[in-house]
């Protein structure tokens, strides 16, 4: 083991980020083949019954399967 924050483990199988990993604009995240990007905002519910809940329930749902932080199917 070293004493540094980041590193990766002898036969690359494991890498620790004890520190900040940094994404530059140009950087790219992906998880299994799939880009992966911060989701777009997702306003407060206001919902008032159970339906208007579960619209903006689902609009979150896509907004996360969109930035690719949840799988489609």
């Amino acid at each position: 083991m070293s004493n540094v924050k980041n590193y990766t483990e002898q036969g690359g199988e494991k890498t620790v980020i004890g520190g900040t990993l940094e994404i530059t604009p140009t950087g790219k995240l992906s998880f299994d083949g799939t880009g992966v990007r911060p989701a777009d905002t997702q306003g407060d519910s206001n919902a008032v019954d159970v339906a208007s809940l579960v619209t903006d329930f689902n609009a979150l749902l896509a907004k996360l399967k969109a930035a690719g932080l949840m799988n489609t199917e």
